[in-house]
């Protein structure tokens, strides 16, 4: 049976996109980003693109590709248009899909919708939270708003390893901490997959 996972932050820049592509890679699923802001030439498609090794996943285009790297409602409005919820449609795949966010949950898509209406009850939600001053607060804001939702909710750390802050998110949430993406020289296809194979059980 395929599942859908809905990839997101706690935060902008702090590693979604690496995080999307070993589970992408993982589960030889497809990928789609509903909405990229900015970036259009080198976005977060080609970026997972370029990570992906297996030749099962396909790479699905985005709802709306917006010119300015800003908040979604932002750029649309630079862009002269307003993002229309409605037009936003999960493409239609037999297999598992991936599903990469812009930014945080609460990120406006327009005046009325944020990223978090986009996660469909049915989806698993992974949020990959990164060690700064302030991130327990908002992985414990971002965890605890998916959760009273009812969603089924994962972590997984990217970055340096803190112990103490990861140790007090995992007492608080008690939710499954899927791994830690470390801040790795670089990241290539052959450094996605062995974080794909460390993942896959878990997943």
């Amino acid at each position: 049976m395929q599942k859908q996972y809905f990839i997101t932050g706690i935060s902008t820049e702090v590693g979604k996109t690496v995080a999307a592509a070993i589970v992408t890679e993982a589960l030889k699923a497809d990928y789609w980003k509903p909405v990229q802001a900015g970036e259009l030439e080198d976005s977060d498609t080609h970026k997972v693109e370029r990570f992906i090794s297996n030749k099962k996943t396909v790479f699905h285009k985005n709802a709306y590709a917006l010119k300015t790297p800003m908040s979604p409602h932002a750029a649309a409005e630079i862009d002269g248009i307003k993002v229309d919820f409605k037009k936003i449609q999960e493409p239609k795949t037999e297999n598992h899909l991936v599903i990469e966010g812009a930014g945080g949950l609460l990120v406006p898509l327009n005046d009325t919708d944020t990223i978090l209406d986009l996660i469909k009850p049915t989806y698993k939600v992974i949020v990959v939270s990164r060690h700064y001053l302030g991130s327990i607060n908002h992985t414990l804001l971002t965890v605890n708003l998916l959760k009273a939702k009812g969603f089924e909710v994962a972590i997984i750390f990217s970055g340096d390893e803190h112990k103490s802050t990861e140790s007090i998110i995992q007492k608080m949430t008690n939710v499954t901490i899927l791994g830690r993406i470390d801040e790795e020289p670089y990241f290539d296809k052959n450094v996605i997959k062995e974080y794909a194979d460390k993942f896959k059980e878990l997943l």
